[in-house]
């Protein structure tokens, strides 16, 4: 089921804005400023890319606090109880 998404996924982040882009001038005489439609494609991915950073970031953070050696509720494993590290 996962490889379904990812195909699906890719078709609306790229493909969309290209048809748009393609009918997008419906009468002859208007012109698409493909300075403006590249830069909000860009916008777009930008937005997605730091959000999706954010996240990775804060799991990392969470992560290493969580599992950090000072925690209260932490305890040795079997391993570094016999000294065997």
């Amino acid at each position: 089921m996962r490889t379904i998404w990812a195909p699906i996924i890719l078709i609306v982040l790229f493909a969309t804005p290209m048809i748009h882009l393609a009918f997008a001038a419906e009468t002859p005489g208007e012109y698409v400023n493909r300075g403006q439609e590249i830069w909000n494609l860009f916008f777009r991915m930008m937005t997605i890319a730091f959000v999706v950073g954010g996240v990775i970031a804060g799991t990392i953070v969470w992560q290493v606090w969580r599992f950090r050696e000072s925690n209260p509720k932490a305890k040795p494993t079997p391993y570094e109880d016999k000294g065997d590290l």
